[in-house]
């Protein structure tokens, strides 16, 4: 697949237009199909327990998929989850949590992504797997 925006395009993207984000999440590889991101799993991630919540590990599966598919779609803001299914396997200790995501089809309308979640602590454990389509929006 060919990269329509390499790895300095889609940050200064995140920073330009996510910028409340812009400092959970951090891009580690760009080699379509594939992007790999990391999420820093702070306080502000866990839930009650001492582990990475459900919704953080959502958000990093989500922003890495929706960036998987702008590094061979292009600049595409409006581009928008349509459906989401994540298995959550283990309990990831806070840390350094990475998703790898692998862009399976790319329509003129949908998207299908799937990824895997691990802590990079452990990255032979498992923690979630997800699977993501994203709607693109018509060219005007």
């Amino acid at each position: 697949m060919e990269v329509k925006m390499d790895k300095a395009a889609l940050q200064a993207f995140l920073e330009r237009d996510f910028p409340q984000v812009t400092d959970d999440f951090e891009f580690v590889e760009i080699a379509p199909p594939f992007v790999t991101m990391a999420l820093s799993a702070s306080d502000k991630h866990l839930r009650p327990g001492g582990t990475v919540s459900g919704p953080s590990m959502f958000a990093l599966a989500d922003v890495c998929a929706y960036f998987c598919i702008l590094s061979v779609l292009g600049p595409v803001a409006l581009a928008v989850t349509t459906n989401c299914s994540i298995d959550f396997m283990r309990k990831p200790a806070p840390g350094r949590l990475l998703c790898r995501m692998e862009l399976l089809k790319l329509g003129r309308v949908l998207a299908v992504t799937e990824g895997r979640l691990y802590s990079e602590s452990a990255p032979d454990k498992l923690v979630a797997r997800a699977s993501l389509t994203y709607s693109i929006p018509p060219q005007r």
